[in-house]
Formats: structure tokens, C-alpha cells, sequence
């Protein structure tokens, strides 16, 4: 493996849309979302850990799941594990882990990918990654892979590429914020806009440089830290300095702003996995269109359900049709499917009348 290979895994999400499956306590990128025998984080550790030296993924999450990761990620040591003692946004818990990585390794080239989607063709994943990385090598730019739209998705950000170039990494016009319907087909007609995964590949040196220019203050803040970093001392200048730092994210304090940015529309097969449906749409279906994860089913005039159970447990369903039917210890949830996006208000109904223990 090439060691000078670097990746920063975000896992401090909560995934407030899987409720009641993910919690602020234990979150979807730790569950085992797809059936599948392994959690979302396990599965992305993998992925990347094919072409990426083990020692050299950095795991950056919130204080309160270090223990989850630690135990689902065995082969990682916990000065792996990047703690953010306060939440504030993308761009300072990925300026800090740069920093770390740049005084591991000046000559690092590193991906920021997120721990809780999904991705199908890893080898294709591999190609795409190590062809950005080839090129932020050689060149002061920072890449994104890109998505290949399917349907006008109005719940995505999209990136614009220029149009006229043969070379397989374009240079990136603009990034547009999440559309109208509207805009999204035309964005579609046009041809070059790719969806936006969040997952970045630059040399260590270019995006430090990059906070340099676009985020001084931000920069400096973190940079006073460098001599203690990798060692007994970081706890205690991170705990003092973290929350002092701007809640912004990578989008908006570097990407939006900088003129080098390029993309790679991807060669393999992506899903977000922002809600009940978008899993939905990448799990097995019976006959009638339902997708079941651990239950075993009764099922009759049952059509386009999301059903999902603990292990082994008899679910009986007759009479519905595109529900998302979710049975987890202390709550059930039937809701229908065009209504997902509600399932965050729903939770914090639950949570004023029921209390915080059921989030």
C-alpha cells in the first residue's frame, strides 16, 4: 500500500431520519442498516482500508461515541479516533485532522469520506479515489467524486462542471445548493451537473494552505496547536480551543470559494442513505415489492413496505402499502413513506412528550 495514503472517516452524525433505529445514543453509522452482517462504519473502514494503510485512517467523531467506534473498528488504536468536543460543522474537525496528518506526514494525499452511505462496485470506488489522488499529487487542487444523476433529486447539492474537456477529472465551475424540481431537471438536461457525495481527496498541504487563504482566523486558532499534536498534550489544547472555532462547513468555508476545485463523475454505484426510503430502494424486494431486514414476515394485500424488526421476530402485516414499518424495543413506528422527510419532527414530538430517553 502506498503510505502516503491518508483518509479522514466522519463519523459524528446522528442520522436523526432513521429514527427509532438511530439515536443520539447510538447513531445509523453503527447499526448494521442493510442486513448485511456488518454496520455502515465497518463497511466503509473496509472500503477504504483496500488501498489505505490501517494506521493511517483517522476516525473523527463526537466524544460520546469513541467507545462504539473503538469497539465496532478493532484493528483501529485510539490515537486513531479524532474527538470533537463540540459540534461545529465540516471544516474545523477537518482542518484539525489535517493538521495531525500533515505532522505525521507532509506528503500525505488524503480522502474525507462519510462513514454512513452506501456504495456498490469497491473496486471501482478504489480506481476512482487513487485517480484523484494521482492528481492531487501533482497538482494544488482539491477533487470531489461526483455523482452521475439518475432523476431530478431535489434533496442533494449539485456540482457544475465545464463543459468541452475529454479528461476524466473536470474542472468544477460552481456548486449549487439543493434545487427546485424544476431546476433539477434542468440541471439534468444540461448534462453536467453531478450530484454532491461530500467525499473530498487533496494533498494535505493544499487544503492546509487553502484555510490559510480562505479561513485565517479558523487556521490560526488550530495551527497554535501543531506542537502538541500527536502527543499527551493535544487533549487538553483541544478541550480549551475547539468551541472557540466558526460552525461552518468544508462547503462553505473552502470548496465555495476556491478556484482549483475539479470532479470525477464516479464509475460506481452511490446511495446517500438520507432516509427509510433511499434504503428502501437499495435492499432485496419480495414479489409485492416489500423489503424486509431481520423479520420474518406474514405478509397479505402487504405492497412497497419497509419493514424492519429484531432479529427473528414474527411481523404480521395486512392492508398496508408503502409504510415504513420499524419495531425497535421500546418504540414502533408505521408511517407512510411519502411523509419520511417528517420522521425529524416526529422525533421531537416524541421527545417533548415522551422524553428525551426514546431519541
Amino acid at each position: 500500500m502506498n503510505q502516503n495514503y491518508y483518509a479522514i472517516l466522519m463519523a459524528g452524525g446522528v442520522g436523526s431520519r432513521f429514527w427509532p433505529v438511530s439515536t443520539t445514543d447510538h447513531p445509523k453509522q453503527f447499526h448494521d442498516m442493510l442486513g448485511s452482517g456488518k454496520t455502515l462504519i465497518q463497511k466503509t473502514f473496509d472500503r477504504l482500508n483496500r488501498f489505505i494503510p490501517t494506521k493511517n485512517i483517522l476516525i473523527l467523531t463526537n466524544e460520546r461515541y469513541n467507545d462504539l467506534v473503538l469497539e465496532q473498528l478493532p484493528k483501529v488504536k485510539p490515537d486513531q479516533v479524532v474527538l470533537e468536543p463540540a459540534m461545529r460543522n465540516t471544516a474545523p474537525c477537518i482542518l484539525y485532522a489535517s493538521l495531525k496528518i500533515q505532522k505525521m506526514n507532509p506528503n500525505a494525499v488524503m480522502i474525507v469520506a462519510p462513514s454512513d452511505h452506501w456504495i456498490e462496485g469497491e473496486e471501482a470506488f478504489e480506481q476512482d479515489v487513487i485517480n484523484c489522488f494521482q492528481k492531487c499529487e501533482k497538482e494544488q487542487v482539491l477533487c470531489t467524486l461526483g455523482i452521475q444523476p439518475t432523476f431530478p433529486n431535489t434533496g442533494f447539492g449539485y456540482i457544475e462542471f465545464e463543459k468541452g474537456s475529454d479528461q476524466k477529472v473536470k474542472k468544477v465551475s460552481q456548486f449549487r445548493e439543493k434545487p427546485d424540481y424544476e431546476t433539477a431537471k434542468e440541471f439534468l438536461a444540461q448534462g453536467n451537473f453531478l450530484w454532491n457525495a461530500g467525499i473530498f481527496m487533496w494533498s494535505v498541504q493544499t487544503i492546509v494552505d487553502a484555510f490559510k487563504e480562505y479561513q485565517p482566523t479558523q487556521y490560526k486558532l488550530f495551527a497554535d496547536g501543531v506542537s502538541v499534536y500527536n502527543t499527551d498534550g493535544e487533549r487538553n489544547f483541544i478541550q480549551e480551543n475547539y468551541a472557540k472555532a466558526e460552525n461552518i462547513s468544508i462547503d462553505y468555508a473552502i470548496l465555495e470559494q476556491s478556484k482549483s476545485i475539479y470532479t470525477l463523475p464516479a464509475t460506481f454505484d452511490w446511495n446517500d442513505l438520507g432516509t427509510w426510503g433511499a434504503l428502501y430502494d437499495k435492499l432485496d424486494k419480495d414479489d409485492a415489492d416489500n423489503a424486509v431486514i431481520n423479520a420474518k414476515t406474514l405478509l397479505d394485500n402487504a405492497k412497497g413496505n419497509m419493514i424492519r424488526s429484531p432479529k427473528g421476530k414474527i411481523v404480521v402485516v395486512d392492508g398496508l402499502e408503502d409504510y415504513i414499518i420499524v419495531d425497535k424495543e421500546e418504540v414502533l413506528l408505521i408511517y407512510p413513506k411519502e411523509k419520511q422527510q417528517d420522521i425529524k419532527k416526529v422525533l421531537e414530538q416524541v421527545k417533548k412528550k415522551f422524553g428525551d430517553q426514546f431519541a
